[in-house]
């Protein structure tokens, strides 16, 4: 089951680090604002995840099988801490594919809990939104 935590994560798994994730793209966000590439977002946050000791792995490569058989790969923006996966997006406004993508790339990694950040918004809360499952 897929259980979405927007605006009220103090019940999200790994909330602790999930706060440190954020609080690391809410300084990407306020030092850059919106309206740049994704890759130079993804940048930034690996640099400000080093800079507070934060253990990360950038753009990781995930097998995608079906049944039994490899038929692929994803690229998973980071997997913080070994337990997040965090993915980034710059687009006018998060939609339910970028929610499926997010969850294919939970399942593939056998992990929990996952952010999908928008950096193409104004406010940074309304770029946010956290996920388990």
């Amino acid at each position: 089951m897929l259980r979405k935590f927007v605006g009220n994560r103090k019940k999200a798994p790994f909330r602790e680090l999930t706060e440190r994730i954020l609080s690391c793209a809410r300084e990407v966000h306020s030092s850059l604002g919106p309206g740049l590439l994704e890759t130079t977002y993804e940048e930034a946050l690996a640099h400000e995840f080093s800079l507070k000791g934060i253990q990360f792995v950038r753009q990781k490569e995930v097998n995608l099988s079906y049944k039994g058989k490899s038929i692929g790969w994803h690229r998973i923006d980071f997997l913080v801490e070994d337990e997040v996966v965090v993915e980034l997006k710059c687009v006018e406004k998060l939609h339910s594919i970028h929610q499926a993508q997010l969850v294919s790339y939970l399942r593939s990694l056998n992990r929990k809990s996952g952010l999908l950040i928008n950096f193409n918004v104004v406010k940074f809360t309304d770029g946010v939104e956290s996920y388990a499952i």
